[in-house]
């Protein structure tokens, strides 16, 4: 199945108040890399952007004015995701605004075309607890996010999918083993399993965070955190390990 990474800049926060699309970036996946096919659209949304939204994305009414409407671009869209899976970011708030956008055309919604996999979910899973909006996931992962000054639907779906293949990327890293049958049907050769392992250290961000939040846990529980306890119980065997030696 298709692979594609899509991201989209509003008007504001809320499609029932009447906020529209203003950008579409999509840029699809090839092999485990970024390919070369994309879908980008400047939208009119013929109205303005809350004051908050437009400090986001810095596209004006006046910039806008020229490009076309979501319904003139619709079927263009749609036939670039056909069939493919969506990688978003906080799929439900993108999801919202397209089917709204959708809705008005009377297209249906957009899971009828594609499907859809959230990729903050999936950040979540990989790193509970922790921050996993895009600039801290490429900070994490060390994608380069230096020319993101401004929030854009393109240059954010880029920077999601180099993002994507980073969090999946051990995915790819096992190789199973081969079973070759000799002439009488036993298994004659096994490759070996290869296993590339990442080791990824906390932040000194992280660390602080790490320990406030075992603060707070420390004191809601009036000084019976089992964390703690575990790292006092460890140093200990550590000092007296190195007395020892």
């Amino acid at each position: 199945m298709r692979q594609i990474v899509l991201d989209t800049e509003t008007t504001g926060l809320e499609p029932d108040l009447g906020h529209r699309i203003i950008e579409i970036g999509c840029v699809e996946l090839a092999g485990r890399g970024v390919g070369e096919a994309l879908f980008h659209r400047y939208l009119n949304p013929e109205r303005d952007s809350d004051p908050r939204a437009f400090e986001v994305h810095q596209l004006s009414r006046e910039f806008l004015s020229d490009k076309p409407l979501f319904s003139e671009v619709a079927t263009a869209f749609l036939a670039f995701v056909d069939g493919a899976e969506l990688l978003i970011h906080n799929a439900a708030f993108d999801i919202n605004f397209l089917d709204a956008e959708l809705k008005r055309l009377g297209l249906g919604p957009l899971r009828k075309h594609c499907t859809i996999t959230d990729t903050l979910a999936m950040a979540r899973n990989l790193y509970p607890g922790q921050r996993n909006g895009l600039d801290a996931l490429c900070r994490r992962l060390d994608v380069d996010n230096s020319s993101r000054t401004a929030h854009g639907a393109l240059l954010d779906a880029g920077l999601l999918a180099e993002v994507y293949l980073a969090m999946t990327r051990g995915q790819n890293s096992l190789e199973f083993a081969s079973v070759s049958l000799s002439n009488s049907g036993e298994p004659s050769a096994i490759s070996p399993i290869s296993i590339q392992l990442i080791r990824r250290y906390a932040s000194a961000d992280e660390l602080s965070e790490h320990s406030l939040r075992l603060a707070a846990l420390q004191k809601s529980s009036k000084g019976n955190c089992l964390w703690i306890a575990i790292e006092q119980g460890l140093a200990m065997e550590q000092g007296l390990a190195m007395e020892q030696g």
